[in-house]
């Protein structure tokens, strides 16, 4: 073996033992680096204060409420889009009763007072032109809802999506608000709640002029709804109420 300077060749040491040196050199070194670092890190933290550091932390804190809020609403959303309609049919709540009115002395049919003399009006203003308008049927209770769609639906064997084309479920009828009613034409006794309603001077008469008394058909011919058309339901929507009650759906 030679020997130059008195040193060994590397190449002459065992390998384990000729690694040990190196690994506790650079074990030595990146402990060194990392204390350097967090007393670098303590150093800035010291200098820059709270003044850094609070946005930072109410940022952070800020993103995570946000976040929490959108699946907060997000939940609420599901939740609203699964009450939202119930085949076909919008959720409407029953009017107090302080706020309706008959439609005349002795009558059992009802409106919110606004549509109430708002119907009158058109009712005479026909009436002038030789068209008697016959209210059938205004505001009705969940209750009375409920023997109309389950009732007949029993009667006429129907599923409630058969049912639901022609009568709202109990809590989803317009006709809870007090906003809806329901019209014959006097002279013609056998189209109420019929399509050949749609064929009478009353009907005619409405279509002309319902808008100019705040009245609006409810269901027309393929409605989006997918409720059948009901030539004979007609709508109030001349306050700010009726309107946010049926345009907010």
């Amino acid at each position: 073996m030679s020997v130059r300077n008195n040193q060994t060749s590397p190449d002459e040491i065992p390998e384990a033992v000729r690694d040990v040196t190196p690994v506790r050199r650079r074990k030595r070194n990146s402990l060194r680096r990392g204390g350097a670092m967090a007393i670098g890190f303590t150093v800035i933290v010291v200098i820059l204060g709270s003044s850094f550091w609070e946005p930072m932390v109410e940022t952070f804190s800020s993103a995570l409420e946000t976040e929490e809020t959108i699946s907060e609403v997000s939940e609420e959303m599901s939740q609203e889009e699964r009450r939202e309609d119930l085949l076909g049919h919008f959720p409407y709540e029953e009017a107090p009763p302080e706020s309706l009115t008959a439609l005349s002395s002795g009558s059992t049919i009802k409106l919110r007072t606004p549509a109430a003399e708002k119907f009158v009006e058109m009712q005479e203003a026909a009436q002038e032109d030789g068209v008697s308008l016959v209210p059938l049927s205004g505001y009705r209770s969940v209750e009375e809802q409920e023997d109309i769609f389950f009732g007949v639906k029993a009667e006429r064997g129907e599923v409630p999506r058969e049912r639901a084309q022609v009568s709202a479920p109990p809590g989803y009828s317009e006709h809870h608000t007090g906003y809806a009613i329901d019209i014959g034409d006097r002279e013609a006794p056998t189209t109420h709640f019929q399509e050949d309603f749609a064929k009478t001077e009353a009907f005619q008469w409405l279509e002309e002029n319902a808008a100019r008394y705040s009245f609006e058909l409810s269901f027309p011919k393929d409605n989006p709804q997918g409720v059948s058309y009901e030539p004979w339901h007609w709508r109030y929507v001349g306050n700010q109420e009726s309107l946010e009650i049926f345009y907010g759906n």
